[in-house]
């Protein structure tokens, strides 16, 4: 069973809204083993719209649409559908009578332009919509449907759920899921991830599998279609296993675990307290250890351009290597250990080089170090900036280099 997602206005061609429904209703339907093989945004063009419906319904046994269904002159979703159905527009006794209701329960008098909200093409299969004024409705062709939904995310979320949801497994004999596991991995990029499965991924069909990079994070992703989540982990499992013996220690989580979590664990165990500096990531590296183990991270200081650090190496008496910089990491490391008293010392050293307006894979070069006082490790990465990606991604390999020196301590 094939679904195709129409998401209808203007608003979010123009960015002025993100679509947030379109993401819901994929989940919502792969949960309910119905596959969605294509999304599309289309603004409130009727002659767009039309085509759009059109090779939607050619290609989907179930088409969604969410907007377009209010008062107002520009939503034409209702008439779009009446026209690629061949279907007349009607207005609708009852649903007309709820709308006013509605408006004089609030105390408001319904302008003329709500009876629109009340007509449908003929046929359709009328949703009361508890939270809205605008009803829902289904035009059924054949086998196939055209469902039309609301834009307004908890009326749409609370129509999908309680109305669609069960009106498709009746209609459908929907008897299927669609399950799926993530494997998150670190210290290896998108193009090693698939040089070392790119035989699994290419070969996969049930469970199919596909890779997902994040900045410092690829997640390999493995779905597979099942009747129920357990036969869905039996397929799942054998996969799983192979991925985890190619990628190794380079997988550090599944599913909603995060790396800070996961380093959270780590301290945890070990019962090892932490303290960090960084110059160009802005407290990014200090806000995520907070996060992974606030009462085991003493202290954190962000360097500055202007900061003149060499004052903080005299006043605590630690030698300042300036020699190279990854023996700055190494030095920042030991005089962070020093101050907060910490039984780990994290330093992220980054020297920022070509055009700052970069926001990704900036042309620096970043180096960290931790330290303890039985050793140390090093860490150096051929890129650097101060763009939002790349300050996630120096704290990713932060995080991955403690993590990398708590499981080898």
């Amino acid at each position: 069973m094939n679904a195709e997602i129409v998401a209808i206005g203007s608003e979010l061609l123009l960015g002025q809204i993100v679509d947030s429904n379109s993401a819901w209703i994929s989940q919502r339907l792969a949960e309910n083993g119905i596959n969605l093989f294509f999304k599309t945004i289309v603004g409130d063009n009727p002659k767009r719209m039309e085509m759009i419906l059109k090779n939607a319904l050619k290609r989907a046994d179930i088409v969604i649409t969410s907007g377009g269904i209010g008062p107002t002159k520009d939503d034409l979703t209702r008439d779009i559908v009446a026209k690629v159905t061949k279907r007349k527009l009607y207005s609708d006794k009852e649903s007309l009578k709820d709308i006013e209701e509605r408006f004089r329960k609030r105390g408001f008098i319904p302008t003329k332009n709500n009876d629109r909200q009340a007509m449908f093409p003929e046929g359709s299969i009328i949703i009361k919509n508890p939270n809205g004024t605008a009803p829902s409705f289904i035009v059924e062709e054949g086998s196939k449907c055209i469902i039309c939904l609301p834009g307004v995310p908890f009326e749409m979320k609370w129509l999908v759920e309680n109305e669609v949801i069960p009106y498709l497994i009746k209609k459908y004999e929907l008897n299927e899921i669609i399950h799926y596991k993530v494997l998150k991995t670190i210290d290896l990029g998108e193009s090693n991830v698939d040089h070392l499965i790119g035989d699994i991924i290419e070969k996969s069909i049930n469970p199919t599998v596909g890779v997902l990079a994040h900045p410092g994070q690829v997640d390999v992703r493995i779905a597979a279609k099942a009747k129920n989540k357990k036969e869905a982990d039996l397929l799942i499992n054998p996969v799983k296993k192979e991925i985890n013996d190619l990628l190794g220690d380079a997988v550090f989580g599944e599913d909603e675990e995060t790396l800070e979590k996961n380093i959270g664990g780590l301290l945890s165990s070990s019962n090892n307290t932490i303290s960090t500096i960084e110059n160009i990531s802005g407290g990014a590296i200090s806000d995520a250890f907070q996060n992974a183990a606030s009462n085991l991270y003493n202290q954190g200081i962000t360097i500055g351009a202007g900061s003149n650090i060499k004052n903080l190496f005299d006043k605590y008496e630690v030698e300042f290597d300036e020699s190279d910089p990854i023996k700055i990491a190494l030095s920042q490391a030991y005089l962070i250990k020093k101050i907060s008293s910490s039984d780990l010392g994290l330093s992220y050293f980054g020297v920022i080089s070509g055009d700052l307006k970069v926001e990704n894979l900036g042309k620096g070069e970043s180096y960290f170090a931790i330290v303890s006082d039985s050793g140390y490790d090093t860490k150096h990465i051929r890129s650097a900036g101060i763009g939002t990606p790349d300050k996630r991604r120096a704290t990713m390999n932060a995080l991955s280099l403690t993590r990398k020196f708590l499981i080898t301590k």
